[in-house]
């Protein structure tokens, strides 16, 4: 089964990863490399990818012509946004649950771990041609 591992931000009292020190910020980085190394050499790891901030988000909805109708970021009243996400390939949901709580002891400020918030979600399968 696949299941999609979201990361979000949450304001948790630990300063923006900006700044941080060269250093932390490389441990993290490593941390995640090493996750996806672990989870890579398992054959679980779909894909993993980490997202751009909210100061570069665009919101796109249809206008009723059809065009394209586009609202920048940032969000300054959003305490909260999507920063990474995995994707992997396990045997069930007690073992997508255990990589999500890997991923969200991701170090932070001092090699403290962040405890950032994942969500776990099952990633449907589309329906058979004799729907």
């Amino acid at each position: 089964m696949k299941y999609m591992l979201l990361m979000h931000y949450v304001d948790l009292g630990v300063p923006e990863i900006s700044n941080w020190s060269p250093e932390e910020i490389k441990a993290h980085i490593a941390f995640m490399h090493d996750l996806d190394k672990q989870l890579t050499d398992s054959g679980e790891l779909v894909d993993s990818q980490g997202l751009a901030g909210p100061d570069q988000v665009k919101v796109v909805r249809a206008s009723k012509d059809g065009t394209p109708a586009v609202t920048d970021g940032p969000f300054p009243e959003a305490k909260e946004f999507l920063a990474g996400y995995w994707i992997v390939d396990c045997e069930s949901p007690e073992r997508a649950v255990e990589i999500a709580a890997l991923a969200s002891a991701a170090p932070g400020p001092s090699g403290i771990p962040l405890n950032m918030p994942i969500e776990v979600r099952q990633v449907m399968v589309a329906p058979g041609e004799d729907m």
